[in-house]
Formats: C-alpha cells, structure tokens, sequence
C-alpha cells in the first residue's frame, strides 16, 4: 500500500500530458449518495434500550431465564424502528451487541450479582420503554 502511495505521488507525468494535449477527460459519475438519514428525538433513549435488551438476553440466558426471549423483542424493535434504515438499524444492533457483550466479559456463572444487575437492567428498560411511549407514541 505505501508503494503504491509513493508512485502515485511521484507521478505528475499523466497530468502534465492531459494539459499537454488540451483534452481534459469527462468527470467521472458520482454515485448516488443514499438519503440522509434524520434522527428521531428519542434515538438516544432507543440506543440505550437496544444496549438493554442485550444486556439482558445475555444474563437470563446465564441463568437460565431466557422464556421471554428478549432477542425477539430486539428484532420487533429493529423492524418497528429501522426497517427502512440500514446504518440506524446498524447503530441499534450495535448496541444490542455491546450490552450483551459487557456482561459477558464480566459473569461466566450466574451470580447473585447478575440477578441483581439483570433485574436493575429490566427496570430500566422498561422505564426507558414507558418513557419513549409516552412522549413520542402516538
């Protein structure tokens, strides 16, 4: 990679022949830029509730708690909210993975100290969750 940056910086050769000849070549097509993407005003609020939902899959399925399946409350949320929206949809997932991921770095058994850390994260999910009905639902 750094040989080829060199040669191309050392190379003003093709330039100098382009205003040589008076033929300058056509402008390349830009391709299209997909729309921008607007955030809602509660996508905070969203991102931290997707960071719960994983944290909370992985600690009740270490302790054995997985019925209600909180990976398929991610994926509601997921096609509720960014159906259409790819690079929101990647942010949610993100952080879905992140929440799981932190707590399986921290607990490989279940704990009394994950009990209390997943029942602490189901609290505020689903105080995040009420919130963001109340204020934005319809």
């Amino acid at each position: 990679m750094g040989l080829l940056v060199v040669a191309v910086l050392s190379s003003p050769a093709p330039a100098v022949a382009q205003k040589a000849s008076g033929h300058t070549p056509a402008a390349a097509p830009q391709p299209a830029k997909p729309p921008t993407e607007k955030p809602a005003p509660y996508d905070g609020q969203l991102l931290r509730l997707a960071e719960i939902l994983g944290s909370v899959q992985y600690l009740r399925s270490l302790c054995g708690d997985d019925s209600v399946g909180w990976r398929a409350s991610m994926q509601e949320l997921l096609d509720a909210e960014a159906a259409k929206e790819p690079a929101r949809r990647e942010r949610l997932t993100a952080s879905f993975n992140r929440g799981y991921r932190a707590f399986a770095a921290v607990h490989s058994t279940c704990t009394p100290a994950a009990r209390i850390a997943e029942e602490n994260h189901r609290n505020e999910g689903a105080t995040l969750a009420a919130e963001i009905a109340a204020r934005y639902g319809n």
